[in-house]
């Protein structure tokens, strides 16, 4: 039901251009971990799944849709117990090696190096590879870089030529370690810094019209320390810095974390509420790193994000698999209008994590795939890859739960390279749709267009059984007239505008 209080102010200025929106901002994160190597993408050459050299054709063809722009391998965690010559070589002569972050499980290496180079290359997006610095040596990553991107006549070369690859890939991005403060080693920042500055010494730009692009590991949400001493002691080493920040509707590691479906509206408050906190952590990181790099040539990167639920019922409580409902659709479309408002800085984002982990674009169950409401506000939302940024002046009221309070609407646009204008919308409300007004200044639209997701219920998702539940029809809540425009935004709804 609309209330006569739901209602909200625009102003978009299509004559004052912002930052270009980085396509890398919509990129995505694989880990060896649970199913979304084994089984989500990759199937082997001898699986009854149609396949292309062991890798998922319906998967692939799902993924290029979304136009990935960039994809992180091999971890996480996993990254730093991975010795990448395991990952080489005839598969039948690799050895198996122990999970011992993700469900205690053995797997066999079959999806190496190789396997994920062809996946980049089939998705035709970039590389960004994390190497191991928790439990590897500077050697070991060396080797790697130049076996990936050398085409000198030289060991690591050869070696790959002599397992089956010719040419050199193009790796852009490397990852200097992760979560170096956790998993990645439980290190000091002020240790950190010269560790990586040491592994970054001896990361080689081997084709010399193509510089890797050196990503340090970063802070874990709010330690600003960490920032502050990267930034002050390797900032002209780095191409950009990590930052993790997971939505936990409890808000704590410790305990129940919250279900993924079946919530009450108290869990939906929290989440959206713990999902915002991006916002603080994006604009206080920012401002440290423009204390030392004003001209931001070093960019903000958020490698993993996401909402972290307790874990689907009867499933490896390691493998951190989580249904997916119409709340993770509101959340992704927040957190990427705030990448999108902070472009100048924010220069990649990471969805932890693509296949059947945490908040993934796509399930699958052997020969089954279905796309999740996250997959669809990435779809919805890719017509601001690589677009203009638009300023917004944004009045909203507030979602009022208890003693605390939400923004009710978030919402972006961008200006494309054919000069078409695209306004996306989140109302975050469960229940009360809310009316937009807006302004349009420095274009005159003959037509608007759009798309919507939404549904009845706080926790409706697609199943094996029903897959398409949750899925983008079209918009009929936008109205046009003497340079005005009106939207009328259902609950739980993100809405995509093209004028």
């Amino acid at each position: 039901m609309l209330r006569a209080d739901q209602s909200a102010t625009l102003t978009l200025r299509a004559d004052q251009p912002g930052a270009v929106i980085s396509r890398e901002i919509y990129g995505h994160f694989a880990e060896h971990l649970g199913h979304c190597i084994y089984e989500g993408l990759w199937v082997g050459p001898d699986s009854s799944i149609p396949n292309t050299r062991g890798i998922r054709n319906d998967v692939v063809a799902a993924l290029k849709n979304l136009q990935i722009p960039v994809l992180r391998w091999p971890g996480g965690c996993f990254a730093d117990e991975y010795h990448w010559k395991d990952g080489i070589g005839p598969r039948e002569k690799r050895p198996a090696i122990y999970n011992s972050h993700w469900g205690g499980v053995v797997e066999n290496n079959h999806f190496g190096t190789h396997e994920f180079l062809d996946l980049v290359e089939m998705l035709g997006c970039e590389a960004f590879v994390s190497v191991n610095v928790g439990s590897g040596t500077v050697q070991e990553t060396q080797q790697w870089v130049e076996y990936m991107t050398s085409d000198a006549k030289s060991p690591m070369a050869d070696l790959r030529r002599a397992n089956g690859r010719d040419k050199p890939w193009r790796v852009k991005y490397i990852g200097v370690g992760n979560e170096t403060w956790g998993c990645g080693g439980n290190m000091r920042p002020e240790y950190y810094a010269d560790v990586y500055k040491h592994f970054n010494t001896f990361i080689k730009n081997y084709d010399r019209e193509y510089r890797i692009q050196r990503i340090a590991c970063g802070p874990n949400g709010d330690n600003y320390a960490w920032t502050e001493e990267l930034m002050a002691s390797a900032a002209r080493h780095m191409n950009g810095l990590s930052l993790h920040h997971y939505t936990l509707p409890s808000g704590s590691w410790s305990g129940p974390k919250g279900a993924a479906y079946g919530f009450p509206e108290t869990q939906w408050f929290t989440t959206m509420r713990n999902t915002l906190i991006m916002e603080t952590l994006v604009t206080k990181h920012s401002a440290i790193m423009d204390k030392y790099d004003p001209q931001k040539k070093v960019g903000l990167v958020v490698d993993e994000w996401g909402t972290w639920y307790d874990v689907e019922p009867g499933t490896n409580p390691g493998f951190l698999r989580q249904q997916n409902t119409i709340r993770d659709a509101v959340v992704a479309g927040l957190n990427l209008h705030i990448f999108q408002k902070h472009a100048d800085r924010v220069t990649m984002a990471n969805i932890a994590q693509m296949i059947n982990v945490l908040q993934a674009v796509i399930l699958t169950d052997k020969e089954k795939m279905i796309l999740t409401p996250t997959y669809h506000v990435f779809e919805m939302f890719k017509v601001h890859q690589g677009a203009t940024s638009l300023k917004l002046d944004l009045k909203t009221p507030d979602y009022v739960f208890g003693a605390e309070k939400l923004p009710v609407v978030s919402a972006s646009a961008s200006r494309n390279a054919a000069g078409k204008i695209h306004l996306s919308l989140v109302n975050l409300h469960p229940s009360d749709a809310v009316t937009v007004s807006t302004t349009l200044e420095g274009v005159k639209p003959g037509a608007v267009s759009g798309r919507i997701l939404t549904a009845d219920a706080m926790d409706a998702r697609n199943t094996f059984e029903a897959p398409e539940t949750v899925k983008p029809v079209a918009f009929t809540g936008a109205k046009l007239a003497g340079g005005q425009l009106t939207v009328t935004l259902p609950a739980k709804s993100v809405v995509v505008l093209e004028l």
